[in-house]
């Protein structure tokens, strides 16, 4: 099945009702697109959807944009929290207001079902929503609190002297590179707590899925926020490091936020520790979860929960669950289970309706996957389902389940962007953590099935992961602080430890006695 309307149309179409400046990219006709640019293409498909502009001279435009917000956090620091909250509010209404439109742009760039196009939109939106709130919280920016002063008053040492009050700042200008699994997501979920904070900021978006940035940017402005206090700058894969190094070296950018892998966040923060002023970084990095199946899981649980933390997004998050541990008392049982879901899955184009699963987002990130595959089966993995890619087209694999993998293969030792589940089995709950301590060194997301009771406290404590999903594959919330540890990445999204990552406290004691 193909979508009855060229994606070479519908894609402008959408950023025209978007409002997306028609600066910002070009149609793809015969008329050759402005130069300098890069494409856009559909991984279902793979035909380009429109062409990126970007800036002459890039090094330039970021440079200048990094002024402006630099500007731009002089007045928006001294904003009240009723104004920023009603900013927050605004955009959210404008991105609900256009959840179809954004969804289906968000399909055609990275490939995802529409139907979790949708729900992103939605997550997506809730991200300001909470915020708004933060920003008439005491916690907030210009909040704080008044502290008992320990000082003694002289002569005496009964009675108080002065009074210790914390004050709570904006951090300042704020640089983000956010990745394409979740074009929307990503982004409101760094920007929302920086506006709610009083901070600028400045937005590198993946050069596979900008145009879902473009259309967030001019909701935002269409909403009333300041154009100095949120620029996207679309700019390709070529000026990524230089984006990357500009703001960790450059003094105005005073934290930075990234999604992506360990190896580029480990660049990222060298490059604040060795370019210039110490800043506040964010970096949510890796993955590679775990998931355990305990002999006395609630098996239909179990299958619920593995179905939706491994193929939501073909298999292409960071929270995805890529090696999964089965007590061996349980694992034929199981699998029979998942492999009747797995043979559920609709594989297509996310545009069409029905489908549920989609491409993977390019050529490369599915030879990626075969090589695993293949490199497992030689060493022993026996293919119950999948195994290969699939004939709907070259981006595309078949959802896979994989019993006997060897824990020291690479796609049980690395994090794996693709649908393939990937399993071993285990005697008791020390042998479990030992594999999972031993196989990777990630530590974003964990996931375990169970129904004792001691051993969700007992297991969840002794797991050296950030977020831990007991009977459940699907643990994101904007209320719950979101990030990892380990070669996962340091700092939280979402919650109001979200919130904390913008500002910092200021300390001052008065001495009026």
């Amino acid at each position: 099945m193909r979508l009855t309307l060229p994606t070479l149309t519908i894609a402008p179409i959408l950023l025209e009702n978007l409002g997306v400046p028609l600066t910002a990219w070009h149609a793809i006709s015969k008329t050759s697109p402005p130069n300098p640019h890069f494409l856009v293409d559909n991984p279902a498909s793979i035909t380009p959807l429109v062409a990126v502009v970007t800036p002459k001279n890039p090094q330039s435009a970021v440079k200048a944009s990094i002024d402006r917000a630099s500007e731009e956090f002089e007045s928006l620091k001294i904003t009240t929290g009723p104004w920023r909250s009603n900013l927050l509010l605004k955009w959210a209404k404008e991105i609900r207001e256009n959840k179809k439109d954004l969804a289906m742009l968000m399909t055609l760039e990275c490939g995802k079902p529409l139907a979790e196009s949708t729900g992103e939109v939605e997550y997506g939106a809730s991200f300001l929503d909470f915020y708004s709130s933060e920003c008439l919280r005491p916690n907030g920016l210009n909040g704080g609190t008044i502290i008992p002063s320990p000082f003694p008053k002289p002569p005496s040492a009964k009675n108080t002297r002065g009074t210790i009050m914390t004050f709570n700042e904006g951090v300042g200008v704020c640089g983000f590179i956010t990745p394409w699994n979740f074009p929307l997501a990503m982004i409101t979920r760094k920007v929302g707590p920086a506006l709610a904070a009083g901070c600028p900021s400045i937005l590198k978006p993946s050069e596979l899925t900008p145009l879902t940035a473009l259309a967030l940017q001019g909701l935002a402005y269409k909403a009333g926020v300041p154009k100095a206090a949120f620029e996207v700058l679309a700019l390709g894969a070529e000026d990524t490091p230089m984006f990357g190094e500009m703001i960790c070296t450059d003094d105005k950018v005073k934290k930075i936020s990234f999604t992506g892998s360990t190896r580029v966040g480990k660049i990222l923060m060298k490059q604040c520790a060795e370019g210039g002023i110490v800043k506040k970084a964010s970096m949510e990095l890796g993955g590679n979860a775990p998931f355990v199946v305990f002999a006395d899981a609630d098996l239909d649980v179990a299958v619920k929960a593995a179905m939706a933390s491994k193929f939501r997004n073909a298999g292409q998050t960071c929270v995805c669950s890529d090696r999964f541990l089965l007590h061996e008392d349980i694992e034929e049982e199981f699998l029979g289970l998942l492999v009747k879901e797995v043979e559920k899955l609709r594989v297509g184009d996310g545009a069409v309706a029905g489908v549920t699963m989609g491409p993977l987002i390019s050529l490369q990130a599915r030879e990626v996957v075969e090589e695993k595959v293949k490199n497992a089966v030689a060493n022993g993995a026996e293919i119950l389902i999948g195994g290969e890619r699939h004939e709907f087209g070259e981006r595309y694999y078949k959802p896979t389940v994989l019993r006997g993998v060897s824990v020291s293969d690479d796609i049980f030792k690395t994090e794996t962007f693709g649908p393939v589940v990937a399993s071993t089995t285990f005697r008791d709950d020390e042998e479990a953590l030992e594999i999972i301590r031993t196989t990777s060194k990630t530590g974003l997301a964990s996931y375990y099935c169970t129904q004792s009771a001691d051993r969700i406290f007992n297991f969840s404590r002794k797991l050296e992961h950030g977020m831990v999903g007991v009977n459940e594959g699907i643990i994101s919330s904007v209320v719950a602080p979101f990030g990892g540890v380990g070669e996962s990445g340091i700092g939280r999204e979402g919650n109001a430890a979200g919130m904390r990552e913008y500002l910092e406290e200021k300390y001052v004691f008065v001495n009026h006695n």
